[in-house]
């Protein structure tokens, strides 16, 4: 979710994994960049507008998960302030383009959520994952590198900076590609990753835990990676993109 111009065209892979005549209900799940959020919320607007038409909020799904009295309302200040949902809504609109008028979207904004309150919001989007009608988008940058993000990791045997990020990178793609909640939240303790969208990513995974204990076969495999820059010297940072696609058999 940074500016297109950086993670456009990775983005692009996983767009271009959805079919429209099938998706009906599109969940987005974005991390908050702006306002401490210990659970998740919802948007308290009807409609998104985007340059090439609007989408709208599917009121009755909202309804559902209101009721459970796990989500909060975010301010419209907040949802206006907030980027990573917003940028996924042009790409949404534009792969839904041929059947623009029947489908909605249920933006979520996914706080900095605990283990367990992953595992919570797992259990509760497994039913909606598990509706082949459903498309779940799931918003992250992966590492930032450098002093403005205050994380150098540089692991010395892997050559250059950019090839260190790379590799600490696809180390934690490969655990998201074997779809183990715990094995993520322990690669992010022990190499503190900055994948600004891991409270997503983690509940993505519980909610795929859930469908598998119930004998659901599910895949997921990454397509495409990214960074913005290439990283040599200490004063240099760069963002990384990753898109993936979880496929259900």
């Amino acid at each position: 979710h940074a500016g297109y111009t950086y993670c456009g065209s990775c983005a692009a892979h996983a767009y271009k994994q959805v079919d429209p005549s099938i998706t009906r209900r599109i969940f987005i799940l974005g991390p908050s960049h702006h306002v401490p959020l210990s659970r998740c919320a919802l948007s308290s607007v009807d409609i998104y507008r985007t340059p090439l038409y609007d989408l709208r909020i599917d009121q009755k799904i909202y309804g559902e998960l209101w009721k459970t009295g796990m989500f909060e309302r975010m301010s419209l200040q907040t949802d206006e302030d907030e980027h990573s949902i917003e940028m996924h809504l042009p790409y949404t609109a534009k792969a839904m383009e041929s059947h623009k008028d029947e489908f909605t979207i249920i933006p979520v904004l996914v706080g900095a959520l605990s283990e367990s309150k992953e595992q919570e919001f797992g259990k509760l989007f497994s039913k909606y994952l598990a509706d082949p009608s459903n498309l779940f988008v799931v918003s992250s940058d992966f590492c930032h590198w450098g002093q403005r993000f205050r994380y150098s990791y540089y692991d010395e045997s892997q050559g250059e900076i950019y090839r260190s990020i790379e590799h600490l990178d696809k180390m934690g793609m490969s655990i998201i590609e074997q779809l183990d909640p715990v094995s993520f939240s322990n690669y992010l303790k022990k190499y503190h990753n900055t994948i600004c969208g891991r409270h997503p990513i983690g509940v993505l995974l519980n909610a795929i835990t859930e469908l598998q204990k119930n004998g659901m076969n599910m895949s997921f495999s990454f397509l495409n990676y990214a960074q913005s820059s290439q990283c040599r010297n200490w004063q240099d940072s760069s963002v990384s993109y990753a898109a993936g696609a979880l496929t259900v058999h």
